[in-house]
């Protein structure tokens, strides 16, 4: 806990105030921004600017030439306050005196130095670096020495910091409640777009840009439903994707069940779906029989599959989604895609779908396989308690696979969507739990075993 001081104590509204190091340390390392406050000739000088957190030091971005890095080179530091402010929703009261905000925000005081040593610079610069993207020090050139005079840091001690925060809902007053006014909140978060690459760049976009960060917001526990075009399919060979047109939930990307990790399997490997696969997609799976119960049309070049891969990728970006591509693992061909989405942490509930195969791996043991290796991903390391797949009721291939993974048929959800010929579905919906999951588990395990021993050279 950071020690409250006359700076840092509120004198309204101290319910919202907090000196927890760690819910401090969260903000600053999820904002990307801050604004630096110091005074020069007696003037106050606000200045946006980049910042890294490392232990409890805060390290500020700037140029050489700038005032207060100027002002800082002295032996005494420069005097400043810092503040990082997350905005997480608009709250819409029944009278204008309560619309309000939901925030998180830091403001850190004390003194700053310039930071001299060479290679203290350099380590916080790569940090920097890192914070925009893990993995993307060691995919750009370091700075030059020249770069490097150019280039001032100054690091700020965290000792005296505190952290205002405001969620939940609206706070009418009593006799308002009955004025017939829509009142609520709207979640706001940071969304990071597709890469869009320099002129010249012919590499693609690394995979750690595929699944950019998104803020947490806070907000509803669920999408309206009826801003749900319809859930996939999800069995072996086809799959039709949800827009989610409304209001985004609460997601949460930096829990574990946002990422999706790599998982090998003896005749499938699953690895984080990204732009650079959709020329091999679109050649492992351009037969009309794969897209025969999608909710688009079979992608008739490269660049429709890149579309298609893009609407995986922006899903995920949302938090509504966690795509991979599969691959043969005797030959690393791209033959495929699966997605887990309709993700529910707290609830501990995910589905399988938006899953589609190329032609030559239907009936083997890939598809049994990516099922078993996800399933695994969902009960053994998430925890979760419930998995659940949704199909076409035409699709009889479908749900003859589903069951083959040992789920039990739930029911039909009648006209529960329309497909692209206009006409309306009815879903079939099915589900296994954790506690039928060690059974299904050994099932799978055998009939591998039995089924497939040929596709293991």
């Amino acid at each position: 806990m950071y020690a409250p001081t006359a700076r840092t104590t509120a004198n309204r509204s101290r319910d919202r105030m907090s000196y927890d190091r760690a819910t401090a340390h969260a903000v600053l390392d999820e904002a990307y921004h801050c604004v630096l406050g110091f005074v020069v000739d007696g003037e106050p000088r606000l200045l946006p600017t980049l910042h890294v957190r490392v232990g409890d030091t805060l390290y500020l971005h700037g140029s050489t030439g700038s005032r207060p890095l100027l002002a800082a080179r002295g032996d005494a530091g420069l005097p400043v306050c810092v503040t990082v402010t997350l905005l997480d929703g608009l709250v819409f009261g029944r009278s204008q005196f309560h619309h309000s905000a939901n925030y998180r925000s830091v403001v850190a005081h004390g003194t700053a130095h310039l930071v001299t040593d060479e290679e203290d610079k350099r380590t916080v610069l790569t940090a920097l670096v890192e914070k925009a993207a893990a993995g993307r020090a060691a995919d750009s050139r370091p700075p030059s020495r020249r770069e490097l005079a150019e280039t001032a840091v100054l690091a700020l001690p965290l000792h005296e910091v505190s952290v205002r925060a405001r969620t939940g809902g609206v706070r009418d007053e009593p006799a308002d409640l009955d004025l017939p006014y829509w009142a609520g909140v709207v979640p706001l978060r940071q969304v990071a777009g597709p890469p869009e690459p320099d002129a010249g760049v012919t590499a693609p976009p690394p995979a750690y840009l595929s699944g950019a960060p998104v803020r947490e917001p806070v907000g509803p526990a669920r999408p309206d439903p009826a801003h749900v075009t319809g859930p996939p399919d999800t069995a072996g060979v086809a799959a039709s994707g949800a827009q989610v047109t409304g209001p985004p939930g609460p997601v949460s990307t930096t829990s574990p069940w946002y990422e999706p990790v790599p998982l090998r399997g003896e005749h499938v490997l699953l690895e984080p779906l990204t732009a650079a696969h959709a020329d091999d997609l679109f050649t492992a799976t351009a037969e009309p029989e794969v897209w025969a119960h999608l909710s688009h049309p079979t992608p008739t070049d490269p660049a429709a599959m890149r579309a298609v891969v893009g609407t995986a990728l922006d899903a995920r970006r949302r938090g509504e989604r966690v795509p991979w591509v599969q691959r043969c693992a005797r030959t690393g061909a791209v033959i495929g895609s699966t997605s887990y989405y309709d993700l529910d942490p707290a609830r501990r509930c995910v589905a399988i779908g938006y899953t589609w195969l190329g032609r030559p791996w239907w009936g083997g043991a890939v598809n049994t396989e990516a099922k078993l290796l996800l399933l695994g991903r969902a009960f053994d390391e998430l925890g979760a308690v419930r998995v659940v797949w949704q199909t076409d009721i035409r699709n009889t291939r479908s749900q003859a696979a589903i069951a083959r993974l040992g789920a039990t048929r739930e029911g039909v959800l009648r006209m529960h969507r329309q497909r692209p010929d206009g006409s309306w579905r009815d879903t079939v919906q099915y589900a296994m739990t954790v506690d039928e999951w060690p059974n299904a588990q050994a099932r799978l395990r055998e009939w591998l075993r039995r089924s497939a021993p040929a596709e293991r050279g």
